[in-house]
């Protein structure tokens, strides 16, 4: 498998996807939707689990040829997409589960949230989420208030290492508390 890109994080964390598939049954034979998906981890975790159709979107091309490397290396099909979420306007094919690693909003301030408001508008049966444990309490009150959740739960916590990956990073690497969400998209 290729190494880098904007979405690389802990083996662990696709682990907590197929327990996740596991408990709720949220991947395999679904629609799934990787928003931010970097080099491809959680989308090509999805389709090992056997999702029926993947879609990886990301912002960065790189990235995207790197989750591109990684499928056909693994013989995996997914479709990849070039697109910032806030500009996404979906249409057409249900998308039964978003997955997803977004930004902290640390260096922009509320771009994790950004992403969960369009993961609510976009997922059908549920969300899976990366968010600093330090922001648990705002990332549920807002998830069920503002953006349409009927559910918000902390399926697990983890902590990992993020590495110095950016040169905005001041610290070599850097020890985060991160909890993964499941949110459940209220529909009318």
């Amino acid at each position: 498998m290729a190494v880098g890109g904007t979405g690389t994080i802990p083996n662990r964390i696709p682990h907590r996807i197929s327990n996740a598939e596991n408990s709720f049954g949220d991947v395999s034979g679904k629609v799934v939707a990787d928003f931010g998906c970097g080099c491809g981890t959680l989308g090509l975790a999805s389709a090992l689990l056997g999702a029926e159709y993947v879609i990886g979107i990301d912002v960065d091309s790189q990235s995207l040829e790197i989750a591109s490397i990684n499928a056909e290396d693994l013989e995996l099909d997914i479709n990849l997409v070039q697109c910032d979420i806030n500009n996404l306007q979906w249409r057409g094919q249900t998308v039964d589960t978003v997955i997803m690693n977004p930004p902290f909003g640390t260096r922009k301030k509320g771009a994790d949230m950004n992403f969960l408001s369009v993961a609510l508008k976009v997922a059908s049966q549920a969300v899976y989420s990366l968010h600093k444990t330090t922001t648990r309490e705002h990332i549920k009150k807002t998830a069920l208030r503002d953006f349409n959740a009927k559910s918000a739960e902390v399926i697990c916590e983890l902590r990992f290492d993020v590495p110095q990956l950016y040169k905005f990073h001041k610290k070599k690497e850097v020890d985060i508390a991160v909890d993964l969400w499941r949110f459940v998209p209220l529909k009318e």
